[in-house]
C-alpha cells in the first residue's frame, strides 16, 4: 500500500467530543501509512505567522558581514548562520542558506556531557538592524513548543496510549529547534545546467520526534517519497503546517510510526527564492533507548499495511550510543564539517576515517548500520542515500 497524496487534518476536530474519535482515526492512518501530513486550524495568530515570515525574509537581506558575525562555527552549539552551500545531504551540496535557533538555554557546565554543548544560547542578529527579529521568533518558538506538546499527546491517543505516554522523554526545559531557510532559484547558483533540478536539500528523514514546517513562500519543491519510491508534491497550502514524523518517534514506537524520506528541489530559474521555517520538536539528550509499548492491535495494523523498503542510516541506533544526545551530536558533526573540525576534532577524525573506510560514504562506522523497517529496530539494511537531519 502506498500514498499518492498528503492528508490534511483539521486540528480543531480534536477539541470536540463529537469529532475527536474520527480525528484520531485519521491521525493514526497518517502515522502508519504516510508519516507526512498537513494540519490546519493550529491556533496560532495569523499576525504572528505573518511577522515570522517577514522577519525571516528580512534576515537574508542583511549584508554578508552581519550574517557571518553570527555564523554557526562561532560556537559548538550548531546554532547560528550557515552560508549557501555549507551543508551536505545524501553526499551532495545543499543549495540553501539558513539560521538555526532554539529554545533558550544557558551555557552548559564544564562537567556536563559533551553533547550538552547543543544546549546553549542562540546567536541573534544585531537588534539595531533587525529590532523585532528576536522577540518575534522567541514568541513563535514558545507558541510552537505548546503546539508540538499538544500534538504529541494526540499522537499517543491515536496509538491507543495515554496522552502522557511520551512525557518521560522530555526535559522540563526541553530544547526545540527552528530554522529559517532560503533556497535560491537555480539561476542564482552558478550551475552549468540551469534546466536540471537543483538540490535544495537532499533526500533525508528528520531526526527527532516531530517537525512542523511553515512554507513561507508560494513555491513548490517539498516532496515526500512513498513506498513505491515515487516523489509526492507537498505544495504550500495557506493556513497549514506540514508535519513530518521523525526517526525519534519511529524508534520510540518500534517502527509503528512512519518516518518518511523527503527532499526539497531548488526553485526553477526565474521563480525567485523559496523560504521555509521548520520547527523541530526535541527529545531529551539524556534519554536512553527506551520505547513505549504500542498496543498489539495497532502494531498488527501496521504490519498489514506493509513494510517500507527504503533503508536509511538510523540516527538512534540501539547499542551504538548510550544517550540520544551522543547520536545527535555525531549527526550534527556529519552535516556541518566546519563546526565539527573546529570544536569536535576527535569526532570529525572518526567521521573522516569512516568515510574513507566506507569508500567515501560519510555515514558512520561501517557500511551496514542498523535501520528501521516495518515493525521494529535492529535489522541490517542496505544503505540508501538518505540521512537523518533537520531540514525542509
Amino acid at each position: 500500500m502506498s500514498f499518492d497524496t498528503i492528508p490534511i487534518l483539521d486540528l480543531s476536530r480534536s477539541q470536540h467530543d463529537s469529532t475527536k474519535a474520527a480525528f484520531l482515526t485519521d491521525l493514526r492512518r497518517a502515522l502508519l501509512e504516510v508519516g507526512f501530513l498537513y494540519i490546519s486550524n493550529i491556533d496560532i495568530s495569523q499576525s504572528l505567522v505573518e511577522s515570522v515570515i517577514s522577519n525571516g525574509k528580512a534576515f537574508f537581506e542583511l549584508p554578508d558581514e552581519a550574517k557571518l558575525a553570527i555564523q554557526m562555527k562561532n560556537a559548538p552549539s550548531f546554532l547560528g548562520y550557515s552560508k549557501l552551500g555549507n551543508e551536505i545531504t545524501a553526499h551532495r551540496t545543499d543549495y540553501r542558506e539558513q539560521i538555526d535557533l532554539s529554545t533558550p538555554h544557558p551555557l552548559p557546565s564544564p562537567t556536563a556531557p559533551l553533547y550538552h554543548n547543543l544546549l546553549s544560547p542562540n546567536q541573534w542578529p544585531d537588534p539595531s538592524i533587525l529590532p523585532t527579529f528576536r522577540p518575534i521568533f522567541e514568541s513563535y518558538i514558545t507558541a510552537m513548543s505548546r503546539l508540538a506538546t499538544r500534538f504529541t499527546s494526540l499522537i499517543a491517543e491515536a496509538l491507543d496510549l495515554p496522552p502522557t505516554a511520551f512525557d518521560r522523554f522530555f526535559d522540563a526545559d526541553q530544547q526545540h529547534k527552528l530554522k529559517i531557510v532560503k533556497y535560491p532559484d537555480i539561476s542564482e547558483l552558478g550551475l552549468d545546467d540551469i534546466t536540471a533540478p537543483g538540490q535544495g536539500v537532499g533526500p533525508h528523514k528528520d531526526s527527532m520526534l516531530t517537525s512542523y514546517l511553515l512554507q513561507a513562500s508560494h513555491h513548490r519543491g517539498l516532496q515526500a517519497q512513498n513506498l513505491a519510491g515515487e516523489w509526492i508534491d507537498c505544495p504550500p497550502i495557506p493556513g497549514t503546517l506540514v508535519v513530518a514524523i521523525g526517526q525519534g518517534l519511529e524508534a520510540l514506537t518500534h517502527g509503528v510510526c512512519a518516518s518518511t524520506t523527503h527532499r526539497v528541489l531548488s526553485p526553477a530559474a526565474g521563480e525567485g527564492p523559496r523560504f521555509s521555517i521548520p520547527f523541530f520538536q526535541g527529545v531529551s539528550y539524556d534519554a536512553t533507548f527506551e520505547s513505549v509499548e504500542v498496543p498489539l492491535w495497532v502494531r498488527e495494523k501496521k504490519v498489514r499495511l506493509g513494510e517500507r523498503r527504503n533503508g536509511v542510516e538510523f540516527t538512534f541506533e540501539k547499542g551504538r550510543w548510550a544517550h540520544l544526545g551522543e547520536a545527535t551530536l555525531w549527526n550534527r558533526c556529519k552535516s556541518h564539517g566546519d563546526v565539527a573540525e573546529r570544536w569536535y576534532p576527535e569526532i570529525w577524525a572518526k567521521i573522516q576515517g569512516a568515510q574513507k573506510g566506507a569508500g567515501g560514504v560519510p555515514d558512520g562506522v561501517n557500511k551496514e548500520n542498523t535501520a528501521v523497517e516495518g515493525g521494529g529496530l535492529g535489522r541490517p539494511l542496505e544503505r540508501a542515500n538518505d540521512e537523518a537531519i533537520e531540514a525542509h
